[in-house]
């Protein structure tokens, strides 16, 4: 080892230690990063629970308010226009219950990969079959890639 390296050894010493406190922040930031999509994703799917039944019934309220308008335009009581309005109404009711049925089931997809769930891209590899019934049916067909 040489005598007189001007510090080099020290500043390479003093290098590794802030590369090694980087690097435990970094664990630090993704250990409280999955912690967190954990936690969001757990209050999420209560949260969306509650909102799609409140969005059931509404839809359902509105097909019952449609069903009426008719029934009432039918007998000659009113006028067309309410039957339109109900079916605007209905459709904007099972719109809202679409696009929060697919929220949550996006976030069902955010939580089971903030779990440590994924997809693994297979190539060349035959999927299992379910069981032996539809091993025969799907012998022939190509595999999919699963991304």
């Amino acid at each position: 080892m040489p005598i007189f390296t001007a510090g080099a050894n020290q500043a390479n010493l003093d290098v590794a230690t802030v590369q090694k406190d980087i690097g435990i922040a970094q664990y630090e930031k993704a250990v409280q990063t999955a912690f967190r999509e954990v936690s969001d994703g757990l209050a999420a799917r209560g949260t969306y629970d509650d909102q799609l039944a409140a969005e059931q019934r509404y839809t359902d309220a509105q097909q019952r308010r449609l069903e009426l308008a008719n029934m009432v335009y039918a007998s000659g009581t009113d006028s067309y226009l309410s039957v339109l309005t109900a079916q605007t109404d209905l459709y904007n009711a099972q719109l809202a219950l679409v696009t929060t049925r697919l929220n949550r089931l996006t976030s069902l997809v955010d939580l089971y990969r903030s779990l440590g769930g994924g997809w693994i891209q297979r190539t060349g590899d035959e999927p299992r079959p379910a069981d032996t019934a539809t091993a025969s049916a799907t012998a022939g067909s190509p595999s999919p890639t699963v991304l």
